[in-house]
């Protein structure tokens, strides 16, 4: 649970930064974050969460 909270707001950080910095506007921003939320309750959701999973356990177990 931890790991969705703390990609939910790093997405969230990175959203408010793009709009403040120009990059993207807000009406397209806003269309990503509701396509997400969306994402996130269709049947698809619990695979795309294995696989976020999975590249987070691959990405910890670099060793520098």
């Amino acid at each position: 649970m931890s790991l969705n909270i703390s990609f939910a707001l790093l997405f969230g950080v990175i959203v408010v930064v793009l709009i403040r910095g120009n990059s993207v506007k807000a009406g397209p921003a806003i269309t990503c974050v509701l396509f997400g939320f969306f994402l996130a309750s269709s049947s698809l959701a619990p695979s795309i969460g294995n696989l976020v999973t999975g590249v987070a356990d691959a990405i910890s177990q670099i060793r520098l």
